[in-house]
């Protein structure tokens, strides 16, 4: 299988929203950005790895953060080679994104060098702050988020740092500009958005699984407000990158995630968990018109 091909079937296994958005960019940057969510679903997978305890989820951690400050490919066959003998996840493309880590990080060595900079360089600091999150959790793993504030540096930690690499890599792209640097204003709450988002909506199965991100106290409807506000973030966030000068596509990609989530809180407050595919497919056209240029 090419090499694009297999990056393709990884985003298809591992994130429906990412792959259905990842296409709207320009090509380069499709690239760029599923290579870099790739890492970021890796060190996720090993911070939730159910068929491991606190302690070795940390180990894998730390050796996944050493494998990115050097990404040979003689380390990441290493590193493949243990998760394929024990995987350490319950879900099987997961486990099948693990094996295939050296794939992963071939497709990064053929990115640009400043691109693949920026893409380590945050990918380190999400791994390290999952690391630290796991700390605080019972040998088994489990852990409770106790206050907002703490649910916010989680956010943080796996999605906020997501929407400033996104930044850093669009930026690459942007001549300098007061919008382009207003992005980095709205950049992790565009991230913490969609995370905020997935974790009301996935409360019921993190919570069976040992993991409960919701605090007893503020209420969901104090966390829903923040999603919304953040969302809000988000909005801006698509509009400095059209003041900036960014392509249509650049545009598209931020746009349907944060509408999709948007229509993921409406069916929250209503009571239900899913997004009709009808929904979901009235979505996607107003991204593709966005791209396209016939948004109205």
């Amino acid at each position: 299988m090419m090499r694009r091909e297999l990056i393709d079937e990884l985003l298809q296994k591992t994130s429906r929203t990412f792959a259905l958005a990842i296409p709207l960019l320009p090509e380069a940057l499709c690239a760029e950005v599923g290579v870099g969510y790739l890492l970021f679903r890796i060190a996720d997978t090993l911070e939730d790895a159910p068929r491991l305890g606190r302690d070795a989820r940390i180990a894998e951690l730390q050796d996944w953060i050493t494998l990115l400050q050097e990404p040979t490919h003689d380390a990441a066959q290493q590193l493949a080679a243990r998760w394929k003998i024990s995987p350490p996840s319950d879900n099987e493309d997961y486990n099948y994104l693990l094996s295939e880590t050296p794939a992963v990080i071939g497709a990064l060595h053929a990115l640009p060098s400043d691109s693949q900079a920026v893409i380590l360089r945050h990918a380190i600091r999400s791994a390290q702050g999952m690391a630290e999150t796991l700390a605080g959790a019972d040998i088994r793993g489990s852990f409770r988020l106790t206050s907002l504030a703490d649910l916010q540096q989680y956010c943080y930690y796996v999605a906020g740092i997501v929407g400033e690499m996104l930044t850093d890599l669009f930026a690459l792209r942007l001549p300098p500009s007061k919008a382009r640097d207003a992005l980095a204003n709205s950049a992790a709450r565009f991230g913490e958005a969609l995370q905020l988002v997935n974790i009301l909506k996935d409360a019921p199965d993190d919570a069976r699984d040992g993991r409960t991100y919701l605090p007893t106290a503020p209420p969901h409807t104090e966390v829903i407000a923040l999603a919304r506000d953040n969302l809000a973030h988000a909005a801006r966030y698509a509009a400095h990158l059209e003041a900036a000068g960014a392509a249509a596509g650049m545009v598209a990609f931020v746009t349907l995630p944060r509408t999709l989530a948007e229509a993921t809180l409406d069916e929250l407050e209503r009571g239900n968990r899913k997004v009709a595919r009808s929904v979901v497919s009235a979505k996607l056209a107003e991204a593709q018109a966005i791209r396209s240029g016939q948004a109205t």
